[in-house]
């Protein structure tokens, strides 16, 4: 059933009246100086609450009313609960554990299996540590998370387990014994407190914690790092390195080899939230490491010390000058010299990113180094293994033309799990013994629509500057090139972020299934085609990232998969803000627009949501040169009279904490004042997405509803 433009219109019309007479067209072209909707930045203000409400009944009252609209909800439901049905897993020392939560356990339960039990449609779990019997038994309201367990390699028996009471930052921290599967009577019991521990041995481990007045740094963390042994008093515990309250915070880490045995032990000192150093503790007194401020320590293997530097880098790492090592890298120390003169062994290169490559997963298992690297957008996996002075470099066969992620390893074989998912294959787990070079599909997820009818490909536009645009294609296998395949292209591009193939299985059921076409374009701004490829487009080259959404656009018209009255656009936050930028600079190429908890008003954004990282990425709108680049595509103030949009459909949620929603109340505000069509819908309960998947399933169900409205050939 096709919209009702007449309808739409005759409101919109009457609408414009009200709204002219007291917001002319003049006021609005000059919004910057003068807003009118600043009353809709009052999240939660009665006046702003009652519009979103009326504007959101309005839209439910027009999609819902759509004949699919159960269908696509119920599907949509449907498989998003069943979509975590494969149990993630790690490769522990007695099997395969995993964490998981569920309608009997809430809290989550901590338990193992077997890998035989595990190749099993309905493998066997045996019980480590229910969580909801725990909080049970001690009256207190228990959260934990496996992630934030601490096991003493190489057996990792025991373990130091944090354990949050409700919402609190602040943790208790105890030992757990895996065998007994209890609380140890003797073990480590940390109080309650804001804390990092590792260990050193069984009777000695290094926390990093409040320990009274001026000891937190001013951003709420501690900053004093202590030695404590076994049944001592955390107030007689030793201090090994004492950072400055001026800076983020201190954390302990332990280097050791894949056997258990400690190299060193180590302050990780954090100058700011995204830079740190490395601090050496030993009888010599603490070391300064001269590792880059963005770097990580992998490990030891083969007898090298493994360092990766950070993507992001500004600047080749050139540690004793001449050649430097380039953002992304990895690189590596003999380990005995590096013991002996930490500061003056030479580093030498392990990994090095080629054109339109990238760095993804690292781990070091037992004797090697394995890695995932993107090429061209593409998954790969290598292993990596140092013999007599040479890295000799492996490739793991696993399925072409999908995105491959490092799942699990073991640090104490040379085994490993990889995740691997494609657009129309689902997601599945691949185990790979590096010994015997064995390779098998573990579990693969259910379908959740057919997929026989449709092709994938990868395509390139050519951007404004002549740069190459990859973008992914899923198409009707036997559709007819003729610009008629109803086609939404997403994207994000932003904040180094790559958006690789995966399974959607809600897309798949509500828009491929119908005989359509899905695009994904990586842009400039993101991530995924090498370090550089997210410095291209930020700040005052921002603009880029948009160029290169309009040429995928215009490249899909030219090969006639689409035509600009079957293109629609979509994205989520950033994603958002692109999508305002497509529907303000070229409303001509699309005919239908769905943004998702958006950025719109960019001259206001540090206002709304006040986030220094942001300003790394767009610039600042209270710096005057900053301000003017920023005012050429804000989408917000480029919503001008005279111009046709292709009535966007805009979703914002009430408490969300990342993108305030009056970016996108005051753009459909804007709109309406402008006579032109749009829909409206905000989550009242939700935040930065979906709280439920209840709610999930409805708007993926609006939106595709909408899609199809406005996009295919029956409406």
């Amino acid at each position: 059933m096709p919209l009702n433009k007449p309808l739409l219109l005759a409101a919109s019309i009457a609408i414009t009246c009200l709204f002219s007479s007291v917001f002319p067209h003049s006021l609005l072209a000059n919004a910057p100086a003068r807003d009118p909707f600043l009353w809709l930045e009052k999240r939660k203000a009665p006046r702003a609450l009652t519009w979103a409400r009326k504007e959101t009944r309005k839209t439910i009252m027009t999609l819902q009313s759509d004949w699919r609209y159960e269908r696509f909800h119920q599907d949509a439901l449907t498989i998003t609960k069943a979509q975590n049905d494969i149990p993630k897993v790690s490769l522990g020392w007695r099997g395969l554990d995993n964490f998981t939560k569920d309608q009997k356990h809430v809290r989550g339960i901590w338990r193992r299996t077997t890998l035989e039990s595990y190749r099993t449609q309905e493998p066997q779990w045996e019980t480590i540590l229910d969580v909801d019997a725990l909080a049970a038994e001690e009256k207190k309201n228990w959260v934990f998370d496996q992630r934030d367990t601490v096991c003493l390699p190489p057996e990792k028996r025991l373990c130091l387990v944090k354990l949050f009471d409700g919402g609190k930052k602040a943790a208790f921290v105890r030992e757990f014994d895996q065998d007994t599967k209890a609380f140890a009577k003797t073990g480590f019991n940390l109080p309650e407190g804001k804390q990092d521990v590792d260990w050193i041995d069984r009777d000695t481990i290094l926390v990093a914690r409040d320990w009274g007045k001026g000891t937190m740094t001013r951003a709420g963390h501690p900053f004093v790092l202590k030695e404590v042994k076994r049944s001592q008093p955390l107030a007689q515990g030793r201090e090994v390195f004492r950072g400055e309250r001026t800076d983020y915070m201190v954390a302990p880490f332990v280097l050791r080899d894949s056997g258990g045995a400690v190299h060193a032990t180590i302050a990780i000192r954090y100058t700011s939230r995204y830079e740190w150093e490395f601090i050496l503790l030993g009888p010599k007194g603490p070391i300064k490491l001269r590792l880059p401020k963005r770097s990580q320590i992998v490990g030891i293997t083969g007898g090298r010390l493994l360092i990766k530097l950070d993507k992001d880098l500004d600047e080749d790492w050139t540690p004793f000058g001449g050649a430097g090592f380039r953002a992304g890298s990895i690189v590596s120390y003999d380990l005995a010299e590096w013991k002996r003169d930490p500061l003056h062994a030479r580093p030498s290169l392990v990994f090095q990113a080629g054109p339109r490559q990238e760095l993804r997963d690292f781990v070091i298992s037992k004797s090697l180094l394995i890695v995932t690297v993107l090429d061209n957008l593409q998954g790969k996996a290598f292993t990596y293994r140092y013999d007599r002075g040479t890295w000799r470099v492996t490739s793991i066969p696993l399925p072409e033309n999908a995105n491959i992620s490092l799942s699990t390893a073991s640090h104490t074989s040379d085994r490993a799990v990889f995740t691997v998912s494609n657009y129309l294959k689902p997601t599945s787990l691949w185990y790979f013994d590096a010994e015997t070079e064995h390779l098998e599909s573990l579990k693969v997820a259910r379908e959740s629509f057919n997929a026989s009818r449709h092709v994938v490909e990868q395509l390139e536009a050519t951007s404004r500057d002549g740069t190459r645009i990859s973008y992914f294609l899923v198409r009707p296998r036997n559709a007819s090139l003729d610009g008629s395949i109803p086609t939404l292209l997403y994207g994000y591009g932003g904040f180094g972020v790559p958006f690789l193939p995966s399974y959607d299985g809600v897309m798949g059921r509500l828009w491929l299934e119908e005989g359509n076409a899905y695009v994904v374009a990586n842009l400039r701004g993101g991530g995924g085609l090498g370090p550089h490829w997210h410095e291209a487009a930020q700040g005052a080259s921002k603009r880029r990232t948009w160029e290169d959404f309009i040429a995928v656009a215009e490249d899909l018209i030219r090969r006639k998969v689409t035509s600009p009255r079957r293109l629609g656009v979509v994205g989520g936050s950033q994603g958002g803000l692109l999508v305002g930028t497509a529907l303000t600079r070229r409303p001509d190429l699309f005919n239908a627009a769905i943004a998702q908890a958006p950025l719109f008003d960019m001259l206001r954004f540090t206002k709304l949501t006040p986030r220094a990282p942001w300003r790394g990425e767009y610039g600042d709108p209270a710096i005057p040169d900053q301000r003017e680049w920023i005012q050429r595509y804000s989408p917000y103030q480029k919503l001008v009279p005279g111009r046709t949009y292709p009535a966007p459909f805009i979703l914002s949620a009430t408490n969300d904490d990342v993108v305030h929603p009056a970016h996108g109340r005051k753009a459909a505000a804007r709109l309406r004042a402008l006579s032109q069509p749009y829909f409206y819908y905000e989550d009242f309960k939700g935040g930065h997405g979906p709280a439920t998947l209840i709610e999930y399933a409805r708007q993926q169900a609006l939106m595709y509803i909408y899609a199809h409205r406005r996009l295919c050939p029956n409406g």
